[in-house]
């Protein structure tokens, strides 16, 4: 065993730095694990069109991400030989004591990297999983394979919540559950414990009124954020309240068939398609209500987001929500797929309201400052396993 006389060198990796927490979880991440302990790099691959590109949020905090542009693609068995090999030589290169992995395609190829260049210590983060409201059932079992194949070459399979945990080891059979270590997410939350609620900034944007009942949904305009039955619910508790307004924050690859079936609903005066927003705190501040209608989760950054602002908040009961709203405790859940349940919940007066304990709450299980402690003990007792260092 030996002990190093120099940083301990991180290098991070994801597919690729879209609008979204992963994004915001890697950057910090980088940032915090530097000088005089670590040296840290972030590899990523290129984003879609129809993305919103947060590569800002690093260079803001001096992260300089290193570009390998297939990462950020589907998997492909060509292309990602290609880029395990530009991997491989990134790390026999950088010569990482650690290669830690985020979101499927950068976890399979970057795994299967390390490995390959002798890396003492090989860590995956599921920020969720693709098993669910993805894909076909043909390419979900060859996901599965891979997943189970990189996870026999992982020192350590991190989830950010026990649900995952269970689903990871107990539903997908992916790794055992001695082998997943439970990390909740971690971020700077202070713009958002620090914003007033109600302070009309993003309604006068939008030509809101002040007095209109105002629910959003913010994320990818995807399949599997199932903005139809945020459309669905919204008809119907337009219905019940006619000055409602929704406002959709973010873009996608459904965009123009959100915007259709907006149309079709009888919707266009109520709803607000915003794009993607840089300062989400002053969005949150003049929310009503947060929804989250998606067929699957893992630990959405925006209900943190949200509950720290003081925005109630209403979500579909699937992945790592249940957990993350204690049951319902901190917030509504409902069926997924149901849009009466949730529109029942968005009219419900009853439907939790985020306390000044509840801000507090999200500081405390949220806050960076507990991560950092985390993965730091963590990354040093896989190296001295490893017989990296003492």
């Amino acid at each position: 065993m030996t002990t190093l006389t120099r940083p301990i060198r991180i290098m991070r990796i994801i597919a690729r730095l879209n609008i979204g927490g992963p994004a915001i979880h890697v950057a910090l991440l980088t940032q915090r694990f530097g000088a005089p302990d670590y040296e840290s790099v972030l590899v990523c691959g290129n984003i879609d069109e129809a993305e919103g590109d947060m590569a800002y949020f690093a260079r803001e905090r001096g992260v300089e991400p290193v570009f390998v542009p297939a990462l950020g693609r589907a998997l492909n068995l060509l292309g990602d030989l290609r880029t395990i090999w530009m991997l491989y030589r990134l790390m026999r290169r950088y010569q990482p004591d650690v290669v830690h992995t985020h979101t499927a395609k950068a976890g399979f190829t970057g795994r299967v990297a390390a490995w390959l260049a002798g890396v003492p210590v090989i860590v995956h983060t599921f920020h969720g999983h693709v098993f669910r409201g993805y894909f076909s059932p043909t390419k979900t079992k060859i996901f599965l394979l891979l997943e189970r194949l990189t996870a026999r070459m992982s020192d350590a399979v991190i989830t950010l919540t026990e649900a995952l945990k269970r689903e990871i080891a107990d539903e997908f059979h992916v790794t055992s559950r001695d082998r997943i270590v439970v990390l909740p997410l971690g971020f700077d939350l202070t713009p958002f414990l620090t914003a007033t609620r109600k302070n009309g900034a993003f309604r006068r944007e939008w030509g809101i009124p002040d007095d209109a009942l105002l629910i959003g949904i913010v994320g990818r305009m995807v399949p599997v954020k199932n903005h139809a039955l945020f459309l669905e619910a919204a008809a119907r508790v337009r219905a019940a309240r006619p000055d409602a307004r929704f406002a959709l924050v973010g873009d996608g690859e459904l965009r123009a068939e959100i915007e259709a079936q907006v149309d079709a609903l009888g919707l266009r005066d109520a709803v607000f398609f915003t794009g993607w927003q840089r300062d989400l705190a002053r969005v949150y501040a003049d929310l009503d209500t947060l929804v989250i209608s998606s067929i699957n989760e893992g630990t959405p950054v925006s209900v943190i987001e949200a509950l720290a602002t003081g925005c109630a908040v209403v979500t579909t009961a699937v992945g790592g929500l249940p957990d993350l709203l204690e049951g319902g405790r901190l917030g509504a859940l409902v069926p997924s797929g149901d849009a009466d349940a949730l529109a029942l919940a968005l009219l419900d007066p009853h439907t939790p309201q985020p306390s000044a304990e509840t801000r507090q709450l999200m500081h405390q299980r949220y806050s960076v400052d507990r991560l950092v402690a985390d993965l730091d003990a963590l990354y040093r007792t896989l190296l001295r396993k490893s017989g990296r260092m003492v």
